[in-house]
């Protein structure tokens, strides 16, 4: 019997390690309650994202331990299962609530407003993360699944763009994501979302090029892209008109404005530096912000260990290593609140702009002009 215990134990431990990545599904519920009790309890989804987790990243402090890299497969079996079991429940809740909210009397249309960004909240911090997770895997079945989330949020082309440009070019003036030193995020946004589809369209037109095929072809995974977006789109409409529309787009810009947020926290004023003809160093851990807070990475698994992300882009996130400030800037808090400063960007330039120029100072001391690394950025005075 007490071999039988043991055993049971041993089995169940991979289980109890990952149970506290589970917690991202209770956003889904969050997001119901609002739709059905209205007034501010449609507040919840955004109350639980950016200041609950706040408030735990400061009660629970930093997570500096390290995963064994050896880890088996199948001891990773329930960190695999939350990612792969999000898009049905994500797919099920976002349409069921674009029905529900249709023909809910009790809400008003401020309220209805509300419970689709919540829901924008829900699609942008939790699905797109995972669609992240998913787009890097070898598997086809989990690359389609990241698929899906990102046509639920009408942003496909970010995994082209993802793939074969952000981590190619990250840190260099040729990353759209890249924020750039003193460049503040209303003026990053507009032009993101502009250089990043025109650079996914390219970097796929590129490679079908390479194997002397026109972008047309139907290899491009563009078509995929649209063909995704467009029978969801039908679909809201067929659920519930213009207003399923409309209530789609909502959470799809929430979304969207999320994701972004986080790539201009996850690489500010970090460039890899230029070898000449165009040559840059490897991407290190050094090139992305880390982040150690316990909370917030279980809420978007690992994500803010993103120093080791780029430098190792096959890993999954349980296996993501944390990196100490001898080798990968740090950021001072977790990306709940690092995005709300990111809104404001005197805040953001007081509190990041002397963490940018101490870097530079440690990695880079014989650099003393930095415009030729960056020539969209704007250098402040040291």
């Amino acid at each position: 019997m007490a071999n039988a215990n043991i055993i049971s134990a041993e089995k169940l431990a991979p289980l109890k390690q990952a149970l506290p990545f589970w917690m991202s599904l209770v956003l889904i519920p969050l997001v119901w309650i609002g739709a059905v009790q209205g007034g501010l309890w449609v507040l919840l989804p955004i109350l639980a994202t950016w200041y609950l987790f706040s408030a735990l990243d400061a009660a629970l402090g930093l997570n500096l331990d390290n995963a064994d890299l050896e880890t088996s497969e199948d001891d990773l079996f329930w960190y695999k299962a939350i990612t792969i079991a999000w898009v049905p429940l994500q797919f099920v809740s976002l349409f069921g609530l674009i029905w529900y909210v249709a023909q809910a009397g009790h809400l008003n249309g401020w309220e209805k407003f509300g419970v689709f960004f919540g829901t924008g909240v829900m699609t942008g911090t939790i699905g797109i993360n995972y669609s992240h997770e998913l787009m890097h895997q070898k598997n086809k079945l989990e690359r389609s699944l990241g698929d899906l989330l990102l046509a639920m949020v009408l942003y496909s082309h970010f995994r082209s763009e993802h793939l074969l440009v952000h981590h190619r070019y990250v840190g260099t003036p040729r990353d759209p994501v890249s924020a750039r030193y003193n460049e503040g995020f209303h003026r990053f946004y507009p032009r993101v979302l502009r250089e990043s589809l025109t650079s996914s369209f390219e970097a796929e037109k590129a490679m079908l090029q390479r194997k002397g095929l026109p972008w047309w072809d139907s290899s491009n995974p563009f078509w995929t892209y649209w063909f995704l977006q467009g029978v969801l789109l039908l679909l809201a409409f067929a659920i519930a008109g213009w207003s399923g529309l409309v209530f789609f787009a909502i959470q799809a810009g929430v979304a969207i404005w999320q994701l972004e947020l986080v790539n201009y926290v996850e690489h500010y004023g970090l460039s890899r530096k230029h070898l000449g003809d165009g040559k840059y160093e490897h991407v290190m851990p050094r090139h992305s912000w880390n982040a150690a807070h316990k909370a917030s990475n279980w809420l978007l698994i690992n994500l803010q260990r993103h120093s080791d992300h780029h430098y190792k882009p096959d890993r999954r996130f349980p296996l993501l290593q944390n990196y100490t400030e001898a080798d990968a800037p740090q950021l001072p808090y977790g990306y709940p609140v690092m995005t709300m400063a990111a809104m404001v960007p005197p805040l953001w330039r007081r509190i990041m702009n002397p963490r940018v120029r101490k870097w530079r100072d440690m990695y880079y001391p014989e650099i003393t002009d930095w415009t030729d690394y960056n020539k969209a950025q704007t250098p402040m005075p040291r």
